[in-house]
């Protein structure tokens, strides 16, 4: 999952929150250098993404792009399904998508002196820019497209990811639908284990 989705998995809980956004910059040992809390959140992320790979839903979709992306398939769906997220009026009715963002971003302001460098200099965009509410468009979809690329190594045209995004819509709307509530109901129950531990 993208940041969206890792964000609204976090329950409401900044700690945690923190933990789950900054995980994929925090190497090896570099986990014990923060609370408990956050290690826990470092941990729920992990946990999430290894439910999310492994989900019959995401091979589905991955499907799609893999012709074009190949092993780069699964990073552009988890920015589709976050695009999903944005629009389901069951997880943010009455335009609380708008609201959520907002305290994410109040949330995350607090513990700026703890992120890594490089999700520090990430959060200033992602802020300025609004990126947890722009998921909602497309727009904000194939900014996100550009943005995976520039960051790849052997992936240099996001134009094909957009083509597959548009051509297949309905298609990767139901396997977000097949599967948001049970990665829900998982990482609900995992916090819920991490906290007993």
């Amino acid at each position: 999952m993208n940041f969206l989705a890792h964000a609204y998995l976090s329950f409401k809980n900044p700690d945690i929150l923190v933990g789950n956004l900054i995980s994929d910059f925090v190497k090896g040992k570099k986990k014990f250098d923060y609370t408990h809390e956050i290690q826990r959140g470092i941990m729920l992320h992990r946990m999430i993404d290894e439910f999310t790979d492994s989900h019959k839903s995401t091979a589905e979709a991955k499907k799609f792009f893999k012709p074009e992306y190949g092993l780069y398939a699964g990073a552009f769906i988890d920015i589709v399904y976050d695009h999903f997220l944005a629009n389901d009026d069951n997880e943010f009715p009455d335009d609380g998508l708008l609201q959520f963002a907002r305290l994410t971003y109040g949330q995350l302001e607090s513990y700026q002196n703890v992120f890594p460098e490089k999700f520090r200099m990430m959060f200033y965009y992602m802020k300025k820019q609004d990126w947890l509410y722009h998921y909602r468009f497309r727009e904000g979809i194939h900014n996100s497209f550009a943005g995976l690329v520039r960051r790849a190594k052997f992936i240099h045209d996001a134009g094909p990811a957009m083509e597959v995004f548009e051509n297949n819509y309905g298609s990767l709307g139901n396997c977000y639908a097949e599967f948001f509530p049970e990665l829900k109901k998982f990482s609900s129950n995992t916090l819920n284990s991490l906290h007993q531990n």
